[in-house]
């Protein structure tokens, strides 16, 4: 019964997308164009292409395209009206949204993770705590075996080597959860760096995008930089433990990082504005992030805005599983309904 309901207010969602328009048939648009996070465009690829080659499109023979370029440079495209629809790792509060004339609700859940380059140390073995990533990326902790180091990895031999600090160097939502995440445990990089999808880094050379800061770590001995869960896995990348608010150290997994949304309360009346880093739980990852849609509140093209909600809607019953084989968190049951009445009241 509660799909049955979904389902029809999926269909109303559909309706108000075009009630604004006039009688005559809608345009057919070739493409739809989204651009934003790189945290989440493996699963928004997967799910594209998934529309674009199935028999169940309202506008048979529109496809979506979708550029990961950073959860930065999509907030900017959307807001310029350069693109159909905008992704976010970084969640924009009402008062903007409304000032840009937008809506923005969640799609899927991940993970941020700190990845280095130590020869001869395996993944899942090296400890890090949110002071510690803190002063690392100000440069006040600059070698390996550094004393505060040593004591939390006891009997793990920490070379007598430089940490080469690797950043994002574009306007990152992966870049956001992880300086939001070093705000909430260090008052001075709180006060000095801050946060937002760019910041002034202390120290450390910057790569674009996941691929730019992944391929750097690798390349790099001794080096440390913090990359999306999925990126991180298909390119087998090392990653360190994180410790959370309970003193565990965990690793990232999608039950981590489903732990840290369990108790997360996002409000349909606040755009979703919610942060996951951080989140209670003994067994919550502390560095878990949600990517957010963009889209306007009155679209330029209803066709698109359409067919664009067709496939979110599809993704949401029926791409999970494919969220899941890339280790991200589906939406739970009751928040894919609060998504689903969003756009029912978003007035076309």
């Amino acid at each position: 019964m509660q799909k049955r309901t979904r389902r029809g207010l999926l269909t109303g969602s559909f309706a108000l997308t075009v009630a604004a328009g006039s009688a005559r048939a809608l345009p057919k648009p070739a493409i739809v164009h989204g651009a934003g996070s790189t945290f989440a465009y493996p699963i928004i690829a997967k799910w594209t292409e998934a529309f674009n080659r199935a028999d169940f499109r309202v506008n048979g023979g529109t496809k979506i395209d979708y550029q990961g370029v950073g959860s930065g440079a999509g907030i900017e495209l959307i807001k310029g009206h350069k693109v159909d629809f905008g992704a976010s790792d970084m969640p924009l509060p009402s008062a903007e949204l409304k000032k840009s004339g937008l809506g923005q609700f969640p799609i899927v859940i991940g993970g941020v993770v700190p990845v280095f380059n130590l020869p001869g140390v395996p993944l899942g073995v090296v400890k890090f705590t949110g002071p510690i990533l803190a002063a690392i990326y100000l440069g006040k902790i600059t070698k390996w075996n550094d004393a505060a180091l040593v004591a939390i990895n006891a009997g793990l031999p920490l070379p007598n080597e430089t940490i080469n600090v690797v950043h994002r160097s574009d306007g990152s939502g992966t870049t956001f959860n992880w300086v939001n995440f070093l705000s909430k445990y260090s008052p001075e990089w709180k006060a000095r760096v801050g946060e937002g999808t760019l910041v002034n880094w202390p120290v450390g050379t910057g790569g674009k995008g996941n691929d730019g800061v992944g391929q750097l770590v690798q390349q790099t001995p001794y080096s440390i930089g913090y990359v999306e869960y999925t990126y991180c896995a298909q390119k087998k990348l090392t990653w360190g433990l994180v410790q959370n608010r309970t003193g565990n150290f965990v690793k990232p997994s999608v039950a981590a990082f489903q732990k840290a949304a369990e108790g997360a309360q996002w409000r349909r009346d606040q755009d979703f504005y919610l942060v996951l880093t951080d989140a209670p739980g003994k067994d919550a990852y502390p560095i878990t992030a949600t990517t957010l849609i963009l889209l306007p509140k009155k679209p330029n093209n209803y066709a698109a805005n359409r067919a664009l909600l067709e496939m979110l809607a599809w993704a949401l019953e029926n791409g999970q599983q494919a969220a899941l084989s890339l280790d991200y968190v589906p939406l739970p049951d009751a928040l894919k309904l609060q998504v689903e009445i969003y756009w029912t009241d978003i007035k076309h």
